[in-house]
């Protein structure tokens, strides 16, 4: 419902200054003075306070601004105090803080197995120093390599030694920010652990409630496994039904994500719905009794919340089912209920819960497009009118697409650099497939077995699964089904967002001034665009990568590239810390060669060693130099040194006239020491690539 006056939708106006008081805490002022905001916040608080008790002395009523103003204020100030108050590493007692041979700690969600690697995350509760017993706070990713790990699980209490390495930030350009998306969950340091590095010394010392949902998941998982054949089928299933994602394969994720479904394998809003429409035929009965209504909200509201717990309680989940419960609260009470208002208010609790929701992607992506639905989905829906029921049904659901896609298409360009094109297309063969899986897989699941209903259902749910995926991949194949390769500036993005927005009030109130502020933006948007353009085309630059135990170079020459690395353009690595690099900067033309290729371009040559790209001459080092071996010296601006070479300084003072020297992540930490020391002393430039970030030179 659109509201018509900002007096209908109050708690989306004061969540406003709350959340921009939570974004603070979160970038260059997280480290700020938690007492200077506890003072401000109490001094504003007295003055509200102060200022409503001496409301008509002071003819407070004359300048009705000034009360806005605090209550934003204050909500400011409370939001960058939550912030700030739940990031643990300001906290005196965390683990890294205090000295300890060993941690005691606490599985705290469930282990899972993947590329052979148990990964889980666990509570520190004790440092152990020489006999003595802290207690400490603060959470470790721990990652575990040992068959016999499957035999933990959450609320196990492990005694593990005290080593632990920080989160590594990110090494390459354009790299996933690894480091700051752990960060956001409070995550700083990690352990890896071998065999015999750890024992339980407690087992189910967790919360019961959770501890039962996570193995009554467990359960139920596995009997999806055994009743459904098709693995792809099985993952996709559990994840819609139970929000299990452990299972999915890259494939699917990429299928989903390409054709903009991916909505489907994160449960929320839909699931949510659909649990409770068969909540309340079942308790329908009730509404005959005197009280029967307020029993029936108590039921569903607490079903409805254990199956956000059953299903992991992700932030969609957790948003769809806190609205439909201050939904049912309010129509049990017989009140008012704005959507928008019980939006905001689920958003506050969230945020209060947990202030790191803010910065992720799955809350931002599930507010947004509830918004969109709200908001923009019935002015969408007016652009056509069909007196056939079907097509009007039909431009029904092509219309909250419509909606939901711009509400969250900037979003999704800034976040996963793609955008779908086929997208109505897509949500048309799944929306009802995806309604089908979901009722076929709550009875499936809840029901005894039943002779004859349990294996229709489970045939329901397996060949509907099938067929989804299949229509998927087909569009997914299509020409041109996603816009790939978008790399938004901050702002761009919100240069997009402001277009969306004054074509909305354009498109509501009929009003020529928000389209020409829209086309405004649109032109600032273009020459943004093209002046990134301009500058990428005209880059020349190498590249030096650090990829821990791989050598990798890239030569840019405007909008062509050669890499040189021993890792596959379907590697994961390549994919993860190569690939980025290359898609920021609009590469379209690349070729991959291996270090000992010899290659010859009108712009780079390489024969052995020698490079020459462009203007640059550059020599790559990965063997033992004799010293004179050559007959005059060599030019080499740059000397790139990888596979641990025996290099002598003598072999290339006698073979070279160099500049600087790059020493890749494949060589070891003694040589790379032993390097150092010596190129300090003999004041030599150099450039260390392991554990440090890329370094750029440019070429003319």
């Amino acid at each position: 419902m659109i509201p018509n006056h900002k007096g209908e939708v109050p708690a989306a106006l004061l969540l406003l200054p709350f959340v921009l008081g939570i974004l603070p805490g979160t970038g260059i002022f997280a480290g700020v003075n938690a007492t200077l905001l506890y003072w401000a916040f109490i001094f504003c608080s007295f003055v509200f306070i102060f200022l409503n008790l001496k409301y008509n002395k002071l003819r407070v009523y004359k300048q009705r601004w000034a009360g806005g103003c605090l209550i934003a204020l204050i909500l400011f100030l409370f939001g960058w105090i939550l912030q700030v108050r739940y990031n643990e590493l300001r906290s005196a007692d965390h683990f890294s803080k205090l000295s300890a041979q060993y941690l005691v700690v606490r599985i705290n969600n469930e282990p899972v197995l993947k590329n052979g690697l148990y990964r889980f995350t666990a509570n520190v509760e004790e440092n152990l120093s020489a006999g003595h017993q802290t207690a400490s706070n603060g959470t470790l990713l721990i990652t575990i390599k040992d068959s016999s790990a499957k035999r933990l699980n959450y609320g196990d209490e492990l005694l593990i030694p005290a080593k632990y390495n920080a989160i590594d930030p990110p090494f390459n350009p354009a790299e996933f920010n690894y480091k700051s998306y752990l960060g956001h969950k409070n995550i700083f340091y990690q352990a890896f652990l071998l065999p015999k590095q750890y024992s339980v010394i407690k087992t189910c010392a967790g919360n019961p409630l959770v501890a039962h949902s996570i193995c009554l998941r467990k359960r139920l998982v596995e009997k999806l496994r055994q009743n459904i054949r098709d693995t792809d089928a099985c993952a996709v299933a559990s994840a819609l039904v139970l929000g299990y994602k452990a299972d999915l394969s890259s494939d699917i994720m990429e299928a989903y994500s390409k054709t903009g479904t991916v909505y489907v394998l994160t449960v929320s809003g839909a699931q949510v719905a659909i649990i409770y429409l068969v909540l309340a035929y079942a308790l329908s009965f009730l509404d005959r009794f005197k009280r029967g209504k307020i029993i029936k909200a108590v039921i569903i509201v607490a079903l409805v919340s254990y199956y956000a717990l059953l299903t992991g309680l992700s932030v969609a989940v957790c948003r769809a089912a806190l609205m439909l419960c201050l939904v049912l609260i309010g129509k049990t009470s017989r009140r008012y209920v704005n959507t928008l208002n019980i939006l905001a208010v689920s958003a506050f609790i969230l945020l209060c819960y947990d202030p790191y929701f803010i910065t992720e992607a799955g809350f931002q992506l599930s507010y947004l497009a509830v918004f969109g639905v709200v908001i923009l989905r019935p002015v969408v829906y007016k652009w056509f009118s069909f007196k056939n029921k079907i097509a009007d049904k039909l431009w029904a659901v092509c219309s909250f697409s419509i909606a939901i896609q711009l509400a969250i298409f900037p979003l999704c360009a800034l976040y996963f650099h793609q955008l779908p094109v086929y997208f109505l297309v897509s949500n048309l063969f799944v929306i009802l497939p995806s309604a089908i899986i979901m009722y076929a897989g709550v009875f499936f699941l809840l029901l005894p077995k039943i002779p004859l209903l349990s294996p229709f259902l489970s045939f329901m749910l397996e060949k509907t699964t099938v067929f989804m995926n299949k229509v998927l991949a087909i569009i997914e194949r299509l020409p041109g089904a996603a816009i790939n390769k978008i790399w938004l500036t901050t702002p761009e993005y919100l240069l997009l967002y402001l277009v969306v927005i004054m074509l909305w009030y354009f498109w509501y109130h009929k009003k020529i001034r928000w389209l020409k502020i829209a086309l405004v933006c649109c032109f600032l948007l273009a020459l943004s665009f093209s002046l990134k353009s301009i500058r990428h085309a005209a880059a020349r630059e190498i590249v030096w990568l650090n990829l821990k135990k791989h050598p990798g170079i890239i030569f840019k020459n405007g909008n062509s590239a050669i890499v040189l690395t021993d890792l596959k353009q379907t590697d994961k690595n390549y994919k993860y810390s190569i690939q980025p690099y290359l898609d920021s900067s609009q590469v379209r033309n690349v070729k991959v060669y291996d270090l000992n290729n010899d290659i010859n371009t009108p712009w780079f040559r390489k024969r052995l060693g020698l490079i020459q790209f462009l203007n640059t001459p550059v020599f790559i080092c990965d063997g033992q130099l004799d010293e004179h071996a050559l007959p005059q010296k060599l030019k080499a601006d740059l000397i790139y040194v990888s596979g641990n070479p025996d290099l002598s300084l003598n072999s290339l003072d006698a073979n070279f006239n160099y500049q600087t020297l790059v020493i890749d992540g494949s060589n070891s930490d003694k040589r790379i020491m032993v390097w150092q020391r010596l190129f300090d002393s003999k004041r030599i430039h150099y450039k260390i690539l392991k554990r440090n970030k890329y370094f750029v030179s440019v070429s003319n």
